[in-house]
């Protein structure tokens, strides 16, 4: 695999860092201490963004993985270059146009960065091309699972989509004119349309016809009509394009090429001229049906004279053109997943309960007597649930307090929390309208619980609430007695039976209190920045986390235990590398399991030796946020909701919570940060140039699945 940053390494550099008299050397190191600003130190954010996506592709083309869960990668990786395109390279578009000087750490500039990005996402779509024509095409043919081409239309499948698209098809199609009495019509974000080239009335016109999402984009033929005793499927966009004319009578066809926008969707709010975030949350996803498009992808065959057209008209240059000789849109094959062929998928499994609706009454008397962990989807998110349910459904229970950031289409915790206001209890939420992709739903969601009396609020000014937090205010002989869940990953069902998180529930007296002073500060007007049981973004975390690190360094300096173990998504805030690079100088162990950005180099001599990164990317999503120091034999452990990224340190509500409880302290190093750490079979290890590299186990040793290993050990896998 290539390298990941794009840059031209100095071998001269990676043998002897630069000096600078701004960073103290380790006590036992006489090289003169690194300039740890120096642009080599780091690789570019989007370009490892872009490794991420290779990793996963990677996926698709192992045959280790049944093989519709191989299709499902190959989508997933289409969908996440569409949002790449529609918010990191957007954002990047925008600043170059606006002839904005941004420097990334890494030493690129703008237009340096668009170049780079453009080279390696274009590799990317060939590879996927491939994967799909040479490699799942063929393999799903084998499964009876058969795609036909157009040249394989045989008389019987052409007169069959012949009636197919004039029953099913042409009415739902429009075609649109571009003339001078024809504006050139609006072109919807990742679309899939057809240029459809025409002679009328002596002239030569052009119209588009867009491919609605609401018609599948595989037919599938009778096995009558394909003479298959199988699957068989062809593609909407060839039997759109065999069938066109029908929707030009009179008119000669001269051409039909199908094409592809990406539009800018990063949402840019004036939070501080804004009188209602809601409003104007809603009034800007409107705005950005016209965002400026960050990629067209055409079908190579296209001429030149159909791509000015619309290049004229989008108003952008070619570079953001993507020409490719196969199929496009590949986030769709997401609904082959959809087949009905178990062999060929993951084997299903039954996540372990902690609780049920079978135990409502014991839940708050257990998390009272000692705190409980939930490692999902292992373990089931049934259980976060009934946490909710036996809060709304408990008499003494007096008040609900959460943050939801991805609620997910069909929430039950909603219902839950509408019951709970409808019952009388006092029930606070903060909903993020600024999630992501998310805005929509979470809008709905919003409206849906203000009519039902909850207390909601939208989130705080230029910051996103990203914390994962659900607080129950309990009335009990002794007093008032407060129960808080803090979890890794989102209140969403769907997304926690393939994304691995860590969920707390505790009844810890300090821990409590310092969340009932996260909503104080989210709802109302708290300054309180002296938490101790937790980390909090934007207040403390930045401060607190570095001086973890940091005395991690004095640790090891003084020759005491020390070692760092950092499970996230991202890292990518240069402040917080270049602490760890100092920590490493120090002699600091630092072992991090990144599932995607990393912008730190490790294995630079003299810089950071003892630094070690690898990615695990598997049947899950691994999600999780968890961060371990040694701390000279004394050792703590953080789970939460940040990573190490300057958004979720200086632009998020971020909380991270530490794990009093030893045993469940232990669980996590032992059982879940160990075994991923021995990983021989997903993990790929980030070396120092920016490539990622399969991990080796040791010679004769069995390999080990981490994810498999977990799933073997938390539940039991259905017949």
């Amino acid at each position: 695999m290539g390298s990941g940053s794009g840059l031209d390494e100095s071998p001269e550099l990676l043998k002897k860092p630069a000096v600078s008299g701004d960073v103290s050397p380790a006590a036992d190191n006489p090289e003169p201490a690194p300039d740890l600003t120096d642009p080599h130190f780091y690789i570019n954010r989007e370009l490892s963004w872009l490794e991420f996506n290779q990793r996963v592709l990677l996926q698709a083309l192992d045959p280790s993985h049944p093989l519709l869960e191989r299709v499902k990668f190959l989508s997933i990786v289409a969908t996440n270059l569409d949002e790449f395109f529609m918010v990191r390279v957007a954002t990047l578009l925008r600043k170059f146009r606006g002839d904005s000087v941004d420097m990334s750490p890494d030493g690129l500039d703008t237009e340096q960065q668009l170049t780079a990005i453009r080279e390696r996402a274009s590799r990317i779509m060939r590879e996927m091309s491939h994967c799909w024509n040479a490699v799942l095409q063929p393999a799903l043919a084998k499964h009876d699972i058969v795609f036909l081409e157009r040249s394989e239309y045989t008389d019987a499948v052409r007169d069959w989509l012949r009636d197919y698209f004039r029953e099913n098809v042409h009415p739902v199609l429009t075609p649109l004119a571009s003339d001078p009495g024809h504006p050139f019509p609006y072109i919807s974000n990742l679309s899939m349309n057809l240029a459809v080239v025409v002679r009328h009335g002596g002239r030569t016109r052009f119209a588009r016809v867009k491919l609605p999402d609401l018609l599948p984009r595989f037919i599938q033929l009778p096995s009558e009509v394909s003479g298959l005793p199988r699957e068989t499927f062809v593609f909407l966009e060839d039997v759109a394009r065999e069938h066109i004319g029908m929707l030009f009578p009179g008119a000669t066809l001269q051409g039909v090429h199908l094409f592809r926008v990406v539009r800018d969707t990063d949402m840019v709010i004036q939070e501080d001229e804004a009188d209602d975030l809601l409003e104007s949350v809603d009034r800007t996803l409107k705005e950005l049906r016209y965002g400026q498009p960050s990629q067209l992808v055409v079908e190579s065959t296209m001429p030149d004279r159909v791509l000015n057209i619309l290049l004229e008209n989008f108003d952008i240059d070619d570079d953001v053109v993507e020409r490719t000789p196969s199929r496009m849109g590949f986030g769709h094959w997401l609904e082959l997943v959809r087949l009905h062929r178990p062999k060929l998928k993951d084997a299903p499994f039954s996540p372990r309960p902690l609780w049920s609706d079978d135990n409502l009454d014991s839940i708050f008397d257990e998390v009272r007597e000692r705190d409980h962990l939930v490692h999902h989807p292992f373990d089931s998110f049934a259980s976060v649930e009934a946490f909710l349910r036996a809060a709304v459904r408990d008499p003494q229970v007096i008040a609900i307090k959460m943050t939801l950031y991805r609620i997910g289409s069909n929430s039950p915790l909603v219902d839950m929390l509408i019951e709970a206001a409808e019952a009388g209890k006092q029930v606070a939420v903060l909903v993020e309208l600024k999630a992501r992709f998310d805005e929509r739903n979470n809008i709905v969601w919003a409206h849906r619980m203000e009519a039902a009396g909850i207390h909601v609020v939208y989130g705080m000014v230029n910051l996103k609430t990203h914390s994962k937090l659900c607080l129950v205010v309990r009335k009990e002989a002794e007093g008032i007695v407060r129960y808080v869940h803090v979890g890794t990953g989102n209140y969403n069902r769907a997304t926690a039976n393939v994304y691995t998180d860590i969920g707390l529930f505790t009844a810890n007296p300090a821990i409590v209190t310092e969340v009932s002073d996260v909503f104080n500060y989210l709802t109302g007007y708290s300054n309180k920045k002296d938490y101790r049981e937790l980390l909090v973004a934007p207040l403390n975390l930045r401060a607190e986390f570095t001086a973890l690190i940091e005395r991690e360094a004095a640790h090891a300096r003084a020759g005491r235990p020390a070692r760092i173990i950092i499970k996230n998504n991202s890292v990518a805030d240069p402040e917080m590398i270049r602490v760890l690079y100092g920590a490493s100088r120090a002699g600091v162990r630092i072992d991090m399991i990144v599932r995607g950005v990393c912008c730190l180099r490790p294995g630079i001599p003299g810089v950071s030796d003892n630094i070690r990164v690898r990615s695990i990317v598997g049947r899950f999503l691994e999600h999780s946020r968890l961060y371990y120091f040694e701390n000279g034999g004394s050792p703590e452990l953080l789970i939460g909701s940040a990573d190490l990224m300057e958004r979720n340190l200086d632009r998020r509500v971020e909380a991270l919570c530490f794990v009093r409880d030893p045993a469940l302290r232990n669980h996590l190093v032992n059982e879940v940060l160990d075994t991923l750490l021995s990983d021989t079979v997903r993990a790929m290890e980030l070396r120092t140039d920016g490539s990622y590299h399969l991990v080796d186990g040791p010679p004769g040793a069995p390999a080990i699945d981490a994810q498999a290993r977990l799933l073997e050990r938390h539940s039991t896998t259905d017949a």
